[in-house]
C-alpha cells in the first residue's frame, strides 16, 4: 500500500448512497405498488362510465409495470428496471394528458412526474425528459393540439397549467440540484476521514491501526492457504540527535525521505506503515525469508544513498532493520516480538544494517 493523494471522481461517488437515503429500485417498486391498484380503480371508473378504451389502456399499463418490477426481482438488472419504469410512466402521463381521461382532471398527474424522474435518474435525463414534457404539453394545449386530440380545456386552465408545471420543474430541479450537492458532499467527507483515519498525515503511508488490519488480514489468507508473508521492522538510526541537533523540521524532512524512498523500493502488494515515530514496518506477503532479507538490504541501501540538506549541512539517513517470517502456528504478537528483537540486535551491531530474526520456540 504505497502513499496516495488521488481522490475518488465526484462521479464515483455520487454512486453511492448515505444513510437514510432511498434506494432507486426501492422507489420504483414502491410507485409501482401504488399505481397498479390506482390504475385498476380508475380502469374500473372507466368501465363504469361505459369508456372501453382507457379502462383497457389502464390495465396495460398497471400490468407492464408489475412485471417490470417482478422481472427485477428475479433478474436485479437495475438499469433496464428504470428505464422500463420511465418509458412507461411516460406514455402514461401522455395518454393520461392526451386522451383527457377523468374529464380532463388526470392531467394534473404531470405534476408527480418531475420529481420522480429527477430523483431515479442522471439529472441531465431529468432535465431533457421534463423540458420534452413541457413542450409536448404546450403543443398539446396550441391548435395542433387542439386539431389532434381535441382536450377540454379552457384558456385559463391551459395558460395556469403551462406556467404552474414550468415552475414545479424548475423548483424540482433546484431541490434535486441541492440533494446531490449535499449527498456528495457527505459522502466526499466521509471518504476524506476514512482516509485519514487510515494513513499518517506526514507521510500518507498507512498509519499503525491499518497497518495491523493489513497484518491481521495477511494473517488470516496466511491461516487459510499457508502461504507465508514475512514483516520488515524499521527504524531511523540516530534520528534523536537529528531533531535535538537540526530541529524537528529537519526531522520531519527525514521521515518523508525514508517514507518515499520505501514506497519506491516496494511492491504494490506489499503494504508500508508508519508503525511510530521514526519506526516503519513492510508487510510483504508470500514472501520467504531469503526474498525477505534480499528485499531489506535493498531498501537499507536505497535509504542510505539519500540525504537532506540543513543549513547547508548534508545529513545522510540510514536505518536498521529486523526481518522475520511467519513461522507455524505463531501469533502476529510473537511474529512483531522477533522482528523487533532482530531490530535491536541491528541497532546493538553499529546499524545501517539488517539482522534476521531468530527461530520461533
Amino acid at each position: 500500500m504505497k502513499p496516495s493523494t488521488t481522490r475518488t471522481p465526484d462521479s464515483e461517488l455520487s454512486q453511492f448512497r448515505v444513510k437514510g437515503e432511498i434506494p432507486v429500485p426501492a422507489l420504483i417498486n414502491g410507485l409501482t405498488a401504488a399505481a397498479v391498484p390506482l390504475l385498476l380503480f380508475f380502469s374500473w371508473r372507466s368501465m363504469q362510465q361505459g369508456d372501453s378504451v382507457t379502462a383497457p389502456f389502464l390495465i396495460g399499463f398497471a400490468v407492464l409495470l408489475a412485471i417490470n418490477s417482478l422481472i427485477f426481482l428475479f433478474v436485479g438488472h437495475k438499469t433496464f428496471h428504470r428505464r422500463v419504469f420511465i418509458t412507461l410512466i411516460t406514455a402514461l402521463f401522455t395518454y393520461l394528458a392526451t386522451q383527457a381521461v377523468e374529464d380532463g382532471s388526470a392531467i394534473i398527474w404531470l405534476f408527480a412526474y418531475p420529481p420522480i424522474i429527477f430523483y431515479i435518474s442522471e439529472a441531465r435525463v431529468g432535465i431533457y425528459a421534463c423540458l420534452g414534457g413541457w413542450l409536448a404539453v404546450l403543443v398539446l394545449f396550441s391548435p395542433i393540439g387542439d386539431a389532434l386530440f381535441a382536450p377540454p380545456y379552457n384558456a385559463t386552465f391551459r395558460l395556469v397549467m403551462i406556467i404552474v408545471l414550468a415552475f414545479v420543474m424548475v423548483t424540482c430541479y433546484i431541490l434535486d440540484q441541492s440533494r446531490r450537492r449535499s449527498k456528495l458532499g457527505l459522502i466526499k467527507l466521509a471518504k476524506e476521514f476514512e482516509y485519514a483515519a487510515k494513513h499518517d498525515a506526514l507521510t500518507g503511508l498507512a498509519n499503525r491501526r491499518e497497518g495491523l488490519e493489513q497484518l491481521d488480514n495477511e494473517y488470516q489468507r496466511y491461516l487459510r492457504s499457508g502461504r507465508g508473508f514475512s514483516v520488515l521492522l524499521m527504524d531511523i538510526d540516530l534520528f534523536k540527535s537529528v531533531n535535538d541537533t537540526y530541529g524537528h523540521q529537519a526531522g520531519d524532512e527525514m521521515i518523508v525521505l525514508v517514507a518515499k524512498t520505501l514506497a519506491s523500493q516496494c511492491r504494490k502488494v506489499d503494504t508500508i506503515a508508519r508503525w511510530g515515530g521514526e519506526e516503519f514496518l513492510i508487510l510483504l506477503p508470500e514472501t520467504s525469508l531469503a526474498d525477505a532479507y534480499a528485499s531489506a538490504e535493498r531498501i537499507r541501501q536505497a535509504v542510505s544513498s539519500q540525504t537532506i540538506t540543513v543549513d547547508g549541512k548534508v545529513i545522510r539517513a540510514t536505518i536498521s532493520i529486523g526481518v522475520a517470517t511467519i513461522q507455524g502456528s505463531e501469533s502476529i504478537d510473537r511474529l512483531l516480538q522477533r522482528s523487533d528483537e532482530a531490530l535491536y540486535q541491528a541497532k546493538s551491531e553499529g546499524r545501517n544494517r539488517t539482522c534476521q530474526a531468530s527461530v520461533a520456540a
